[in-house]
C-alpha cells in the first residue's frame, strides 16, 4: 500500500522557519513529480510546490517564491519542503502528493495528483 506521510508542521512565529517532510513508503515515487499543496480554513485547496521526476523543473506559487524551497531525497523516498521567511498568511494545512506522470513536468492541478498524505498543520503567529 503506498503511502506519503508528512511530518514536521507546528508552530512557529511570523518571520521563522520550518522544514516540512512527506516520506514515502509502499513504493518508490523517484520517477513521479511530488507537489505540496496547502488548505487554509475557510479556502479552497492549492498548490504551493512542485518538483518533477527527473528533478529538473520545480514550480512555486507567487507568493512563496524566494521563501519556499522544495527539494527531494530518492535515496530516502523523501520529499521537503523548506520554508522562511514565514507569514501569518502561510497558516494551513499542508500536504504532499504524488503525480505518477510528472516526469519531466510539475503540473498545478491537485486533479493531476495520484497519491496524498494526510496533511501536517502548520501555524504561523503574528
Amino acid at each position: 500500500q503506498a503511502q506519503l506521510v508528512e511530518s514536521g508542521g507546528g508552530l512557529v512565529q511570523t518571520g521563522g522557519s520550518l522544514r516540512l517532510s512527506c516520506a514515502a513508503s509502499g513504493r518508490t515515487f523517484n520517477n513521479y513529480a511530488m507537489g505540496w499543496f496547502r488548505q487554509a480554513p475557510g479556502k479552497e485547496r492549492e498548490f504551493v510546490a512542485g518538483i518533477s521526476g527527473n528533478d529538473g523543473n520545480t514550480e512555486y506559487i507567487d507568493s512563496v517564491k524566494g521563501r519556499f524551497t522544495i527539494s527531494r531525497d530518492n535515496a530516502k523516498n523523501t520529499v521537503y519542503l523548506q520554508m522562511n521567511s514565514l507569514k501569518p498568511e502561510d497558516t494551513a494545512v499542508y500536504y504532499c502528493a504524488a503525480d505518477a506522470s510528472g516526469w519531466a513536468i510539475v503540473r498545478l492541478s491537485e486533479a493531476e495528483y495520484d497519491y496524498w498524505g494526510q496533511g501536517t498543520q502548520v501555524t504561523v503567529s503574528s
